[in-house]
């Protein structure tokens, strides 16, 4: 395959670099809306089908057994609150995976179907980044139908403190899509098809279960050796402990990390796995 990163263009007709990349971009993007409008049924399943059982099982089953988390009455709806925005946020992040990630294994393993798409008329670094916009588009959808699920499923008298913040919700949600399908396309690039299940033990349980989902980041405090906050520390390198504190700037009034820190280190996550995914695309269809 050549080197060059851009496709012969019909000059003939009139047609710039930019109308070309705009229009392959487009139809790019229009093949993954079709393929997931014949989908659809799948696509609701993997997205609601964690956050149900997460909800069912810690707020609606374990208060009716008499085994809470966080205590009883208020705490339990407490956590609840906690963790209604932490299920939308682990939702952004599988979406991410799953529809970037384990995609892009297999288009770059059986079915070769990435040779097709970078003989589209554009850069070969935007079929990449095409991926990623796929991949924040649904997850928002994700989002969109996580929140009310997890609102609701709970057991009497157990109930989530949902105040939406608009303004946040309409920044912080979309940075967050792309950030975790930056994230996608790094794990997509750099994993072979044949080793893709490593990604989920060594990578995707690590980052779920030490990313916030279940407590927010200040109740780490009392976990330290001596003075030192070990694991305060050590989870800031996880992207989506700012993405769940970011869902509970969103949807909650409870206690988060300050947004002047979510915001900029999130769009420094953005930057380094596009980069890096990016690199790593060019090199795998270059190869």
């Amino acid at each position: 395959m050549s080197d060059s990163t851009h496709h012969p263009i019909d000059v003939g007709h009139g047609r710039s670099t930019m109308a070309a990349s705009r229009t392959a971009l487009g139809a790019l993007l229009l093949r993954d809306v079709v393929v997931l409008r014949k989908d659809v049924k799948t696509f609701i399943l993997r997205t609601i089908i964690q956050p149900f059982l997460l909800c069912f099982v810690f707020l609606f089953v374990f208060p009716k057994i008499g085994q809470s988390v966080g205590g009883a009455g208020g705490a339990q709806s407490a956590f609840a609150t906690v963790l209604v925005a932490g299920v939308v946020g682990i939702s952004i992040m599988f979406q991410g995976v799953q529809s970037v990630a384990l995609q892009m294994s297999q288009e770059f393993g059986f079915t070769r179907e990435i040779e097709d798409r970078v003989q589209a008329p554009c850069p070969i670094w935007l079929v990449a980044v095409e991926k990623v916009i796929s991949g924040a588009l649904q997850g928002m959808i994700s989002a969109a139908i996580v929140l009310p699920i997890a609102d609701l499923v709970h057991a009497r008298g157990v109930e989530a403190s949902i105040h939406i913040h608009w303004l946040i919700l309409l920044t912080l949600v979309p940075l967050a899509c792309v950030a975790m399908g930056s994230l996608g396309l790094v794990l997509g690039t750099s994993f072979e098809p044949r080793n893709i299940g490593l990604m989920f033990g060594f990578i995707i349980l690590p980052i779920t279960f030490l990313g916030g989902t279940y407590y927010q980041w200040d109740r780490l405090a009392p976990v330290k050796i001596g003075s030192w906050h070990w694991l305060q520390t050590i989870v800031l390198v996880n992207p989506l402990l700012y993405v769940n504190e970011g869902m509970r700037a969103a949807f909650t009034n409870v206690p988060h990390v300050h947004l002047y820190v979510i915001y900029p280190v999130l769009i420094g996550f953005c930057v380094a796995f596009l980069s890096l995914g990016l690199r790593n695309f060019r090199r795998r269809v270059l190869s």
